[in-house]
């Protein structure tokens, strides 16, 4: 069996364990927190974060306990005063007047997965969703002046609110034994970032004292969850201090045990399948991140800030920023440092962020994706026209020599030790290097694997039409139509390749690849497809021209 059968078959079952394991998790992800929705019918609301106490004003405050006792709230709802409903031209949410929090939210310029008449929602508190944003002041223990938190009613002004121009501030205010805090939220025309402002205003006699904290809580529910192309949902903490300073925390993880971490700057982020929210302190302080289990099937992601302290008759503000938005690469970077991480590529960023940085650009020029992928599958083919040719050329020489071969091993195919030796002195006499097919597409991989990680989740590609039936880059092909001709590729490509080392067994596997891969990818989405219908293409065109002028014995 030769080297490069070997490495299809490998690649083969290794995307079919990968599948099933995908398929493994999703299930079991779906069934835990449906077996948690059975399980309760009262839903606690996340206890608000503490702050230890201290002489010094600037002291970190520590992150809040992760155990699901620390969570008086039972209600049966989730408590709900008034609803704020504000739209931009890019957000339409609603604030709810308990605890200020956002409580959903939808992105206008994104259609829904299953109906793109309908804007996508992001965050939401009814139905099998939650996911919302929280932010308050904790209170340090042992003050005397209180401080709101999430559970606290807030007062507003108007319930609706329009964005007319570049910017819109939606002000909720809170007011107790001297303290008076307001509350902003400011929404600029075509972004997705929500500056936080705390104004508070002491009026009593004493210090004031708080920390303010913003948290994403969330249950596992997910209706964009792909059974068929496993992609993380959860936590992520960045900690730019830290040797690794992009982490996942998996909603299994937090069960066991809370993760809690100081450091300068930072930020923390639930991420999704194309989507992120984040909570983004200031960099240029001590900032407290976490991630916890708040029990009934709902973690928390937050970040408490320094202690501020105000003094009688004196006034401060606490800022912070949150994104609720799509997870495009260049623009997350300029609004926090690492941000644009949550394109996680893994260990092949380093080759993946030029890749896309190219597409990008290629974009920019023809303006649609679909044409894009096709230009660059063909640049980074020519890039590696060489070494293709170079596995090619070995391919067809032992073509060219699979009568000699199929001779050999009918003379000598029931002593093997005979038949290897016999093998190798054809390969030397004729000059033939065996792994000379192999070597080239094993340096070829990590671009190849690269692109497809890139192809999976830019964001840029969700609801990308190309042509025709295909209206939707990131959606499996609706008529197979990409598929089908890529098995077909691949069965032609096989013919292509030798074969007459292979025993009966191999040969008809080998035969059922193509069939596999048909079925693997027709569920794939369709720019992923399109990207292997026209590599391989250009694969069997090179291999046959190769092929077709050794036969003919004009090979230089």
């Amino acid at each position: 069996m030769n080297m490069r059968s070997f490495w299809w078959l490998a690649l083969a079952f290794t995307l079919l364990w990968i599948w099933m394991q995908w398929g493994q998790f999703s299930a079991q992800q779906k069934q835990e927190a449906q077996q948690r929705i059975e399980q309760t019918s009262e839903v606690p609301a996340a206890q608000a974060p503490s702050v230890k106490a201290s002489a010094a004003s600037t002291e970190v405050p520590s992150a809040p306990s992760a155990s699901a006792k620390s969570v008086p709230d039972t209600a049966s709802n989730v408590p709900s005063k008034q609803r704020i409903h504000v739209k931009t031209d890019v957000l339409d949410l609603e604030i709810d007047t308990y605890g200020g929090d956002i409580r959903k939210v939808f992105l206008l310029k994104y259609g829904d997965s299953n109906d793109r008449s309908k804007p996508f929602q992001l965050m939401g508190d009814s139905g099998q969703m939650y996911y919302v944003a929280q932010n308050g002041i904790a209170k340090v223990p042992d003050a005397k002046l209180p401080a709101p938190t999430h559970k606290d009613v807030y007062q507003a002004t108007k319930t609706d609110y329009t964005l007319n121009g570049k910017t819109l501030t939606v002000p909720l205010t809170w007011e107790k034994d001297g303290v008076k805090v307001t509350k902003i939220y400011t929404f600029t025309q075509g972004e997705y970032t929500v500056k936080l402002d705390y104004k508070v205003v002491n009026t009593s006699e004493q210090p004031w004292t708080g920390s303010l904290y913003s948290q994403l809580v969330r249950n596992t529910y997910d209706p964009n969850h792909s059974r068929f192309m496993y992609t993380y949902t959860g936590p992520v903490i960045y900690n730019p201090q830290a040797e690794d300073k992009y982490v996942k925390h998996k909603f299994t993880d937090l069960d066991k045990a809370p993760v809690t971490v100081n450091t300068t700057g930072g930020w923390v982020a639930m991420i999704q399948h194309y989507f992120i929210s984040a909570a983004i302190p200031e960099q240029d302080q001590q900032n407290t991140l976490y991630a916890k289990a708040l029990g009934e099937g709902r973690y928390a992601a937050g970040v408490v800030e320094p202690v501020v302290t105000v003094q009688p008759h004196q006034s401060a503000d606490l800022d912070s920023e949150l994104y609720l938005g799509p997870i495009i690469q260049d623009k997350l970077g300029s609004i926090a440092p690492g941000l644009e991480r949550t394109v996680d590529y893994g260990i092949l960023t380093i080759i993946a962020e030029p890749i896309f940085w190219l597409l990008e650009k290629i974009h920019m020029v023809v303006g649609n994706w679909g044409w894009s992928i096709i230009i660059l599958t063909i640049l980074i083919k020519l890039a590696f026209y060489k070494l293709s040719e170079t596995s090619y050329r070995s391919m067809a020489r032992m073509k060219k020599f699979s009568p000699k071969l199929k001779q050999l091993k009918e003379n000598y195919g029931d002593n093997k030790e005979l038949f290897q030796k016999k093998m190798m002195e054809l390969y030397k006499e004729e000059k033939i290097n065996p792994l000379g097919g192999c070597l080239p597409i094993l340096v070829q991989m990590p671009v190849f694997i690269a692109l497809y990680w890139v192809l999976l989740y830019s964001a840029e590609m969700r609801q990308a039409p190309w042509i025709l039936w295909i209206q939707d880059l990131s959606h499996p092909d609706p008529y197979y139509i990409l598929p089908v001709i890529m098995g077909i590729t691949m069965f032609v490509q096989q013919k292509l390749n030798p074969s007459d080392m292979m025993d009966e067994m191999q040969q008809k596997v080998m035969r059922l690849l193509p069939f596999i891969f048909t079925v693997f990818f027709a569920f794939f989405p369709a720019g992923l497809v399109l990207y292997w219908v026209v590599n391989n293409i250009l694969s069997v065109t090179q291999q046959w021209y190769i092929t077709r002028k050794i036969q003919q014995g004009e090979s230089k």
